[in-house]
């Protein structure tokens, strides 16, 4: 198995380089080979690009971010809070009703349950 040839040009720098396939394999069908190449768009000398947007804060300006997302952080739990607590009170009436609707029910099986006894029952006299 052969390896691909490395190509380099020379006017290298300490830049980013990319690899682009070269177009003789496939004409030959063996491996790809690749030529090594500068960046196309290179940054004037002296400008940096950042790491990152957010690297660009003061200490302050973090500690204020952090302050704002905990203030957020906690409006949004006293929101979910008081919804679960709506919810469960909702969830309480609810059975709270079905316990009055079943006690309700279970007194007239009671009372059909002794008028049935009374009725069947041999009478004595």
């Amino acid at each position: 198995m052969q390896k691909p040839i490395m190509a380099v040009t020379g006017d290298e720098t300490d830049e980013e380089t990319e690899l682009a396939p070269s177009h003789m394999a496939a004409t030959t069908g063996d491996m790809p080979t690749y030529q090594i190449r500068a960046p196309t768009t290179a940054l004037p000398q002296g400008v940096m690009m950042a790491a990152s947007p957010g690297s660009l804060h003061s200490p302050q300006q973090l500690a204020e971010e952090a302050t704002r997302k905990r203030e957020l952080r906690l409006m949004k739990n006293r929101e979910a809070a008081k919804e679960c607590r709506r919810r469960k009170k909702e969830y309480v009436k609810c059975l709270e009703s079905r316990v009055a609707v079943l006690e309700v029910q279970n007194k007239k099986l009671i009372e059909e349950l002794e008028t049935l006894k009374d009725i069947c029952s041999p009478k004595t006299d």
